[in-house]
């Protein structure tokens, strides 16, 4: 399977919602799925990329912007606490860069993509899987055999200049979980277990643009 998805590979636009691994995910109650965002450091900070795919199926209280949704739509974790409603679920983040980051400083920045999935709203709940993968594909830190034989001729980034991509990461996590929720449509499938269909609702976005229109002219 890993050798079909690198052969099967191509460049441009990622299909983001119920996609590939997004099809059956669900996320703060609504369709989740899979989502895509990236940022560009300036020249001054080495211009260097940062790129984020995640796949949200999790729980919480949605939270776009500084704006409570899940909330406000009276859609959120614990609202019917009697009936134990639950915010579990995986959320899988890949974050790529070709910044030359050591495996230590490529752990750091898989941490701070897990802040990025805070700002959203997530409860991180204790049957929530909330795993990050980060890997650089800079030229300078490719592990060569002769490379491994010489430490000194791997050019790592330094730590004062990695917290830019923190804040790149951060971004990036945010946008793409977003980017899954909007771009998923509402999707019908049969429980395995019980037999039953389920049907999970896509995100209301009308009623998410009036809460931000709200916002803005307030």
């Amino acid at each position: 399977m890993i050798q079909e998805a690198i052969n099967s590979a191509k460049t441009g636009i990622v299909d983001e919602g119920n996609v590939g691994a997004g099809t059956g995910t669900v996320a703060f109650g609504w369709k989740g799925g899979i989502g895509t965002s990236s940022r560009v450091l300036p020249t001054s900070l080495g211009g260097y990329t940062v790129g984020v795919l995640v796949q949200s199926n999790y729980g919480g209280i949605l939270n776009i912007d500084g704006i409570a949704v899940g909330e406000s739509l009276n859609q959120f974790y614990l609202k019917n606490a009697i009936n134990n409603d639950s915010a579990d679920g995986s959320i899988m983040i890949v974050v790529a860069t070709d910044a030359p980051l050591s495996d230590r400083n490529l752990e750091r920045l898989g941490q701070r993509a897990l802040t990025g999935l805070a700002r959203t709203g997530s409860s991180m709940s204790n049957g929530s899987g909330d795993y990050v993968i980060s890997f650089s594909v800079a030229k300078e830190v490719i592990r060569t055999p002769k490379r491994r034989n010489n430490a000194s001729l791997i050019s790592e980034l330094p730590n004062n200049k990695i917290s830019p991509l923190f804040q790149a990461t951060i971004e990036a996590t945010e946008e793409a979980i977003y980017n899954s929720l909007l771009m998923a449509t509402t999707m019908t499938s049969v429980n395995t277990i019980s037999g039953k269909k389920v049907t999970v609702k896509k995100l209301p976005i009308n009623a998410i643009k009036k809460l931000i229109n709200a916002r803005n002219n307030h």
